[in-house]
């Protein structure tokens, strides 16, 4: 697909935070500010919304060369993003979206693959793929069957005998209205009124594990002025038959679990450690909606890096 153009404002930022509940300085227009040492020299844009960006130009993709066919009679029931984040971007930097032709794949299963890039000012501000899937590309042998009601434990506990800090929350469709606008998505395309159509986005609720991740951090204490972290890649796979029953007030427990750190998980080339996330989607009765894995970097280790090159 040729290189189409894009510039998110700072408004978009303010709508997409706000639907989403991420709280993080990062994106505060004022407490940006307040961060130790932020290279940003300002707010930036959210990853859950580059996510969203590339959500809706994939649809607008595969309706495009009639894919979606493809995707209903084979049974390709699972979406998949594979990101990784190069570059921060802030507000009203035009960017470029470029997706590559799609690969269709038979071996070991059937698999449509396009290649994503976005690009501003000649950086790479992220790369990566989605996929469309028989089973989840992420995350796959989880077994959560074993977990106790989760409709029966309190919002921001620990889920007993596991390592999952839980947070609940309710589908609305006016958040996800906004989350779609503030990422450059057409509303309308998910949402209809007058017609009684709704179809929930695959990204908005798994933009929700930022909060959840931010919740978690505050309870534990963490100064998130003296020692913010930022997203380096995110692996997402999302249930697109669940998605599709989601509807507004549906209840979701997120599940996210730090995993034990390792000397091999490192931001590549650099002996930066990574703290490397799992985090769950599951509706009322329990189904995962989604699967994420999720690598974050304290921004003082990035900054001792870049400085040790200087």
């Amino acid at each position: 697909m040729k290189n189409t153009l894009f510039t998110f404002e700072q408004i978009h930022i303010e709508v997409a935070r706000n639907a989403s509940d991420d709280f993080n300085l990062f994106h505060d227009k004022h407490k940006w500010l307040e961060i130790t040492h932020n290279p940003f020299k300002g707010p930036i844009v959210l990853g859950f919304q580059l996510n969203t960006l590339i959500e809706y130009q994939m649809r607008l993709y595969r309706e495009a060369h009639h894919e979606e066919r493809i995707i209903a009679e084979k049974g390709l029931r699972f979406s998949n993003y594979q990101v990784i984040f190069v570059n921060a971007l802030r507000p009203r930097q035009e960017i470029s979206l470029d997706i590559k032709k799609t690969l269709i794949n038979t071996i070991p299963n059937l698999t449509l693959t396009n290649r994503i890039t976005i690009k501003s000012q000649g950086k790479t501000i992220l790369l990566g793929y989605k996929k469309e899937t028989q089973t989840p590309l992420f995350l796959a042998d989880t077994d959560l069957s074993t977990l106790p009601d989760l409709n029966k434990l309190p919002d921001k506990s620990v889920v007993p005998e596991t390592d999952f800090f839980l947070k609940r929350k309710w589908m609305h469709n006016g958040n996800v209205k906004n989350f779609l606008s503030g990422s450059l998505a057409e509303q309308s395309d998910y949402f209809d009124e007058l017609t009684h159509y709704a179809h929930y986005p695959e990204v908005f609720p798994c933009s929700l594990t930022s909060g959840a991740l931010l919740d978690k951090a505050q309870l534990e204490n963490h100064d998130f002025k003296a020692n913010p972290m930022v997203y380096t890649s995110h692996d997402i796979s999302v249930d697109r038959l669940l998605a599709s029953q989601v509807k507004n007030n549906d209840k979701l427990h997120i599940l996210v679990k730090q995993l034990p750190e390792s000397k091999s998980n490192t931001l590549n080339n650099t002996d930066i450690q990574l703290r490397s996330y799992e985090c769950y989607g599951l509706l009322e009765n329990q189904e995962i909606l989604f699967r994420i894995r999720l690598n974050l970097v304290p921004l003082e280790e990035i900054i001792k890096n870049l400085r040790s090159k200087n």
